[in-house]
């Protein structure tokens, strides 16, 4: 309960704090509200007003620039799929679209989601690691392997791969 309080008193600096790092109210009130969600549903959130005031603007800064990181990987896929689009529209490569979205359902579930996570949905090896809960080498890994395996169905094993024993 001793949280709480400190929270709802410091509640018009967190406010303060997410109003000056974003560019619309809403957002502010949002973004601490989150925090202070995160804040009392985390086990390891510190008890003293003076170390939950700084632990409490850290958790406020890491929300808000997770959110932009999302809003711009979203807006890279965006424009990624526009290009595709384009591309393909361009092209009149339709056949191959839709060889290259059936080989990807091909896959198994968890080469599947390497490939979503790094390379449409654009996140870092490190962070799909993370939503993964691997080491990054094994996301490297098993990024390399599923690359391949994609390439594998859409264009058959090329005899460079069959010599290098792949």
């Amino acid at each position: 309960m001793i949280v709480s309080a400190h929270l709802q008193q410091l509640m018009p600096e967190f406010l303060a704090y997410a109003r000056s790092i974003t560019s619309a109210s809403d957002s502010a009130e949002d973004l601490v509200q989150d925090a202070i969600e995160r804040a009392l549903r985390s086990n390891n959130k510190p008890d003293v007003l003076d170390q939950l005031r700084p632990w409490m603007f850290r958790v406020i800064r890491n929300l808000h620039y997770d959110e932009l990181r999302k809003l711009r990987v979203r807006r890279e896929y965006s424009a990624g799929m526009g290009r595709l689009s384009e591309e393909s529209m361009q092209t009149g490569d339709h056949a191959r679209d839709v060889l290259i979205r059936r080989a990807f359902e091909k896959l198994p579930p968890d080469t599947r989601e390497v490939l979503f996570l790094v390379d449409i949905m654009g996140l870092k090896y490190a962070e799909a690691a993370k939503v993964m809960d691997v080491p990054n080498g094994t996301v490297m890994s098993r990024l390399s392997r599923a690359r391949r395996a994609l390439l594998e169905l859409v264009e058959g094993p090329s005899e460079d791969r069959k010599s290098n024993g792949r």
